[in-house]
């Protein structure tokens, strides 16, 4: 188990078969745009993403988290796209990827 300190890179969880769904079902241009994303915030601290005005990682309100998660964040990862994850200790584990804004947030 990774000890949560937030100073240590962050570590992506990509797992999630929604998740796997969304990014393999986009077409190539779009996926290099995720994929640039995803190397980015490999690279970045806890402490990095929450300042990053570009990311904008952002609490749901409008999603009751599930059992085990004690809230579900909404991020940018393109100019178009944001994606639903979680925090897991040093784990930012993602749960989708939307082109749709609303979506995002559990308001369709």
């Amino acid at each position: 188990m990774v000890k949560y300190v937030e100073h240590s890179l962050v570590l992506l969880d990509l797992n999630n078969s929604i998740f796997q769904d969304n990014l393999l079902n986009l077409q190539k241009p779009e996926q290099y745009s995720v994929l640039k994303t995803l190397k980015k915030l490999n690279s970045m601290t806890w402490e990095q993403i929450y300042r990053d005005n570009g990311l904008k990682w952002e609490k749901i309100t409008s999603i009751k988290p599930f059992h085990g998660v004690e809230a579900v964040y909404s991020l940018r990862i393109t100019q178009s796209m944001r994606a639903t994850a979680y925090r897991s200790n040093n784990y930012m584990c993602f749960l989708t990827l939307s082109p749709d804004h609303d979506a995002t947030y559990g308001k369709k």
